[in-house]
């Protein structure tokens, strides 16, 4: 593996899990809205994550231009999962029930999601800085 292929898997890695906190974020702020643009209340977001292409054609023709390995974001994704239904008479969203439809956004699974992905982006910027290192060290050899 070289060098640059090296920072490339672990920039892709660092850029995956950069987008995958915006998300986290997102679905923290909206987690009590009621009502969104479309009409109902906001639904949780997650990142869709996909190896990265491998080299094919590029690769055979021997341009030098293909990467593979790392990482990339194949989309965000809304859950399917139904709205938490709250009993809040004095709610101005409240329905003749009484009931409130709330995101359906569990702020602690949030937080575990913001850990694990923290966690991640740490190891993708270790990775970035030994490579890097690497290749300082193999520069001095050279000298």
């Amino acid at each position: 593996m070289d060098l640059f292929r090296a920072l490339d898997i672990s920039a892709s890695g660092l850029s995956a899990q950069r987008k995958r906190m915006e998300v986290i974020g997102e679905n923290l702020a909206n987690s009590e809205t009621t009502r969104t643009a479309a009409g109902g209340p906001y639904r949780r977001k997650t990142v869709l994550l996909q190896a990265a292409e491998g080299p094919g054609f590029a690769a055979a023709l021997g341009n030098g231009a293909a990467r593979e390995g790392g990482v990339q974001v194949a989309g965000v994704v809304e859950s399917a999962d139904a709205p938490r239904r709250v009993h809040r008479p004095d709610h101005p969203q409240a329905g003749p029930d009484g009931f409130v439809s709330l995101p359906n956004v569990n702020p602690m699974t949030e937080m575990v999601d913001m850990l694990a992905t923290t966690r991640a982006y740490e190891a993708n910027a270790t990775a970035f800085q030994a490579a890097k290192s690497m290749g300082i060290k193999l520069l001095e050899l050279l000298r």
